[in-house]
């Protein structure tokens, strides 16, 4: 690791030039209102949890129903910072409840190509991309739509796995 001295300087250095925290606060705010419109659009259907940011290195909210909370799972929307992309994950309540889950879904489309399960969670299922932040309106659109499909799709293959 470099001198903590000297990333502190350039952290500093960044920081007065401004940049990071405009974009830091506007993607939070851009999480936070998806947060609201699938609250309004399937609150009936999910129960969300607030924003949590991460160590700037994922932003993210979890949401569940009576079918996942029995299951001792959630489901994860996370804007992945260092990638900045957009991504769902599928998480357990507890290591064991994310091990057995691996297990039983580490073949899924999620997870073919991985050899280990992923550091946090059972899945991680990339939903964007490349957003274009220049339409934050058809990209909040694209994103709900895609949760809708990706969550979906994950609860019926719980369903249909046999635990």
């Amino acid at each position: 690791m470099k001198n903590l001295n000297d990333v502190v300087a350039i952290y500093k250095e960044e920081l007065h030039k401004g940049d990071i925290q405009v974009a830091y606060n506007e993607l939070v705010k851009f999480i936070m209102s998806i947060r609201t419109e699938l609250i309004k659009k399937v609150g009936i259907q999910y129960s969300f949890a607030g924003i949590l940011h991460g160590y700037m290195d994922y932003t993210y909210f979890y949401y569940s129903n009576d079918f996942l909370k029995s299951k001792k799972l959630k489901l994860g929307i996370v804007l992945n910072h260092l990638e900045m992309r957009f991504e769902i994950w599928l998480l357990g309540n507890t290591i064991p409840i994310q091990k057995k889950y691996w297990t039983l879904l580490k073949t899924s489309k999620w997870n073919i190509d991985k050899t280990d399960m992923p550091q946090y969670s059972i899945l991680e299922a990339i939903i964007i991309e490349n957003p274009d932040f220049n339409n934050l309106d058809l990209l909040s659109q694209k994103i709900q739509k895609k949760v809708v499909q990706a969550s979906n799709e994950i609860i019926d293959l719980l369903e249909n796995t046999s635990n």
